[in-house]
């Protein structure tokens, strides 16, 4: 026993010095933001609720005696209780300027979507659960935790192009009657360049993963495309976007819902004047929903047009007002429709 605690003591002794002499370089950041929305749905009742989003994260990372720099970063849970992303995995930055993501990595398309301005506030129309028009450039690139992602560095193959791609494997779960994704492959890809006085970001990705699940097999499974432009000339920043692809398993418990063929168009402006910032976002998606299996369906639809002033009260604290306006159809009948407004405050550090 003695033997025991000596080499205990040893061990515990020896991580000691080494996580002091060795420890890795450590950031803290997050935000605060809460405030009031106001819901008004058509045909419905008014509400209004408070509506928080509090992040803190921890960044870590360290360089080799090589240059490559190893990374990671985890987000805490929140005050409201809710758990936060403790699942990240690993970054390998190599001294030629590429980046490898290990464990966790994420999907290859959905990193190279184009962001397209919006509302900046919290608000939003609640729709039907089974409404499966979908509102992102990437709600088709899926991915499991046993996955890498490769980022090359920049100007690969042609000045200002960027590119990724990325990979998953099965999580080793057991197959269920709820759809699960086993695999998937992806290719992303970014291009800048100047056009004239305006700087011009063009963003595109295609995905394809495979799932399984004991009941009736789906007919097509996640994946699909997006592409996207956003132009910036000076404050003004103009962007585009438009996605087609497929959901093999949207597991609604709706009758008729089992699978999902999709496309979205965004389109936004950000004008920035001072501590003004002006926001403007227009989405139209449509979707058909199957059951597992079948092909055809009925159209399900979201036209959301958003809007908002932010203005930075000091260093780190922007005001925000933002407004929602929302039609909604399902299975080709209007429903959900309605507007929201939000006010509230972000505090970032």
């Amino acid at each position: 026993m003695k033997k025991e605690l000596l080499m205990g003591t040893a061990l515990v002794s020896t991580l000691g010095a080494a996580s002091v002499a060795e420890a890795v370089s450590a950031t803290m950041s997050g935000n605060h933001q809460t405030g009031m929305e106001f819901d008004s749905p058509t045909g419905g009742t008014d509400t209004n609720a408070q509506i928080n989003d509090n992040n803190f994260t921890v960044s870590l990372s360290e360089t080799t005696d090589g240059g490559m720099t190893i990374s990671s970063s985890f987000k805490l849970m929140d005050e409201n209780g809710s758990a936060g992303d403790l699942d990240a995995g690993f970054t390998l930055a190599f001294t030629d300027g590429s980046k490898l993501d290990v464990l966790n990595a994420g999907n290859a398309s959905g990193s190279h979507a184009i962001s397209v301005p919006g509302s900046a506030g919290a608000e939003g129309v609640a729709t039907t659960s089974v409404n499966q028009a979908q509102t992102g450039l990437d709600f088709m690139a899926t991915s499991t935790v046993l996955g890498v992602e490769y980022h090359t560095a920049s100007d690969f193959m042609a000045d200002g192009m960027k590119m990724s791609f990325s990979a998953s494997t099965d999580s080793g779960a057991a197959a269920t009657t709820t759809y699960r994704v086993d695999s998937h492959f992806a290719i992303g890809a970014t291009y800048v360049t100047d056009l004239g006085d305006s700087a011009v970001t063009v963003g595109g990705g295609y995905s394809a993963s495979e799932g399984s699940k004991t009941s009736t097999a789906v007919t097509n499974d996640d994946g699909g495309f997006h592409v996207g432009l956003s132009a910036v000339t000076g404050d003004l920043t103009v962007a585009v976007g438009f996605a087609d692809g497929n959901l093999g398993g949207v597991n609604s418990a709706a009758a008729g819902v089992g699978e999902v063929d999709g496309d979205v168009t965004k389109a936004g402006v950000k004008y920035v004047s001072g501590d003004l910032t002006f926001n403007v976002g227009f989405t139209s998606a449509d979707a058909k929903d199957n059951t597992a299996g079948s092909s055809g369906g009925s159209d399900d639809s979201k036209d959301v047009t958003s809007a908002s002033i932010s203005y930075a009260v000091a260093s780190g604290v922007t005001a925000i007002l933002g407004y929602t306006s929302l039609e909604a159809s399902n299975e080709g009948a209007a429903t959900d429709d309605g507007s929201a407004w939000y006010i509230g405050a972000n505090m970032a550090f």
